[in-house]
């Protein structure tokens, strides 16, 4: 793995121990509350590998919790974070898998209240930094350290040209695309990391192109 700057090696601004098990635990949740757009009423964290046999001394738990509460990685309510949200009245259960993922420090987070659900694979990949692996099924590349764009659709001949071609009107430069599909011509999902955060107008311009379900987006 290259890494761009000193930062990337020693990680984030943080509350520690690690920057694997607690930076980027943390970030993991917040990704995950971020998609949900609002603070769940419950949250069931299932951890494989390493972070299955360490979090409680490395305080994956907390930071976990603390993303998805919207702490940043240095925000000092992450130790308090199970206490906050027992507080709030968040249901939170962590499950020790004993499958061995592809990544040593992965978790699979699945938040939700009465009015929906999320589901979502993170690996912790080293100084801080994460990927999103899988979100409600669909397979994909998230880093969650770039501003992007995630766009359900209809996958359709054009959706995702229209897309792109809105994105260049407004000189919004693309760092990485992918499409996932569950099955040829069902549902499919857009991941676009961008170089800045996209105005709401952006957004709304997009959801009013055919066979466009949902559009969400990720700020930086």
């Amino acid at each position: 793995m290259k890494y761009k700057s000193v930062f990337d090696i020693i990680g984030p601004i943080m509350i520690g121990p690690s920057s694997s098990h607690t930076a980027g635990a943390a970030r993991i949740g917040r990704v995950a509350r971020n998609l949900f757009g609002r603070e769940p009423k419950w949250a069931t964290i299932s951890l494989y590998g390493s972070f299955a046999e360490t979090y409680k001394g490395h305080g994956t738990d907390v930071a976990l919790i603390g993303g998805i509460l919207d702490y940043d990685t240095d925000d000092q309510r992450i130790i308090q974070a199970l206490e906050i949200a027992n507080d709030k009245g968040m249901k939170v259960s962590f499950i020790e898998e004993d499958a061995i993922p592809e990544h040593p420090n992965t978790a699979r987070v699945f938040i939700g209240d009465e009015n929906g659900e999320l589901e979502l694979v993170g690996i912790s990949i080293g100084g801080g930094k994460i990927e999103i692996t899988e979100l409600n099924g669909f397979k994909l590349k998230l880093s969650g350290h770039h501003p992007a764009i995630l766009v359900v659709h209809n996958d359709r001949f054009g959706a995702i040209a229209n897309v792109a071609s809105i994105l260049a009107n407004y000189e919004i430069n693309i760092g990485h695309m992918e499409v996932s599909r569950k099955e040829v011509g069902k549902l499919a999902l857009m991941t676009i990391e961008v170089d800045h955060n996209i105005e709401d107008e952006v957004l709304h311009e997009i959801e009013k192109l055919p066979n466009i379900l949902k559009v969400t987006k990720i700020v930086d």
